[in-house]
């Protein structure tokens, strides 16, 4: 039986294994190429979903969203949408039928929305941070929720890389798939075990404290 906790500690994922994207990647940098990629991925069940921002270190200075990420189990595209904007194609699969996986998607859905006249919210959609209530986990960062899960670290070392830089380094490329593809695996896991029901809360220990009877 599976052990769920309600919450885990910044520590104890730490000393986890760092775990990376397993799959093919593909950055998408033309309209064309777009329409390729949104055609394969309307054939697939389930998809996770994520986007990533240029990080502003200057007060007043904000940067419009400049990739989207959408991954399967094995196959994660990065959309540049700071080169092709939002295709019509992207924007209609985003508001399709497809069942899509997000965390923290009202940040994600106000980003899409100055890309474009998007409204992904109409889509098929499941918020990771209501739906792992279900389960009794409190921790609400994709980190947390995947390292008590799975054990595993999923590495935040490219959060405030750049971007727009004209070419994505392999680390970004890792890092933003493997964002989109553990919400598809966080997602399999807790549907699975609500199907079987073969899993159950862990209870945290209660920290014991020494009271101080010196001088009584």
């Amino acid at each position: 039986m599976k052990q769920i906790r309600k919450t885990i500690t910044k520590a104890e994922i730490a000393a986890m294994p760092k775990v990376l994207f397993p799959g093919r990647i593909f950055v998408i940098y033309t309209e064309s190429e777009a329409e390729k990629a949104v055609a394969y991925l309307k054939d697939q069940r389930i998809v996770g979903v994520d986007t990533e921002t240029r990080p502003s270190f200057k007060r007043g200075t904000t940067h419009k969203v400049a990739l989207l990420q959408i991954s399967t189990q094995d196959t994660c595209f990065l959309f540049r949408l700071n080169r092709i904007g939002m295709p019509d194609s992207l924007q209609e699969f985003l508001m399709s039928d497809t069942l899509k996986i997000g965390l923290s998607l009202k940040d994600d859905f106000n980003s899409l929305r100055k890309r474009g006249d998007v409204h992904p919210d109409r889509g098929n959609w499941i918020e990771l941070q209501d739906y792992v209530g279900r389960f009794g986990i409190a921790d609400r960062s994709l980190q947390k929720i995947f390292a008590n899960l799975f054990g595993q670290k999923i590495s935040k070392s490219q959060r405030l890389s750049n971007w727009e830089a004209e070419v994505l380094s392999e680390g970004q490329k890792l890092y933003a798939a493997t964002d989109a593809w553990a919400c598809v695996e966080i997602y399999n896991c807790l549907t699975e075990l609500e199907r079987t029901g073969d899993y159950e809360i862990k209870e945290e220990e209660p920290i014991e404290t020494t009271v101080n009877t010196n001088g009584l």
